[in-house]
């Protein structure tokens, strides 16, 4: 499940990288849209850390830290509170505002909405984007897990 969590985000960044390159955006925007595509996949990585060995004991190559066991809080609190967000925000809120043919502050979609469109791009659109409403429940099953496996040891 951990896996999964990078792969449920990919679909989304690589949607996006096409608009960085498109002719009407300037510098910053392309810069932004690219650093948000690699920022949601770095955080989406963190979730391997809830199995793997560098979850529970910092790595030889960490400063200071190196070779000590990872308080389960400082793990637990940040994934929970990702989780939250996570699933407020794409998975709630997302499919609401699909419902609903608005944008996540309840305001109208605009003419050029990738969802208001037909054809192969709006499914296209959907094919990416769905993909990222299990990013919050997988992260909280991830985390909870987690705090367990942690707990009994």
């Amino acid at each position: 499940m951990a896996y999964a969590v990078p792969l449920t985000v990919l679909p989304s960044s690589i949607w996006r990288l096409p608009v960085a390159f498109d002719g009407g955006l300037g510098l910053g925007e392309r810069a932004y849209v690219v650093f948000l595509s690699i920022l949601s996949e770095v955080f989406a990585f963190t979730a391997i850390g809830l199995i793997a060995r560098w979850g529970e004991v910092f790595p030889r190559w960490t400063p200071v830290l190196r070779g000590r066991r990872v308080p389960r809080k400082a793990a637990v609190l940040p994934a929970a509170i990702g989780a939250m967000i996570l699933t407020l925000l794409f998975t709630l809120l997302f499919i609401v505002s699909e419902i609903r043919g608005t944008t996540i502050r309840g305001g109208d979609l605009s003419a050029d909405s990738p969802s208001q469109g037909s054809g192969w791009e709006t499914a296209w659109f959907y094919v990416c984007y769905a993909p990222l409403t299990l990013w919050g429940p997988l992260l909280a099953v991830l985390t909870v897990a987690y705090w367990k496996r942690r707990s009994a040891a």
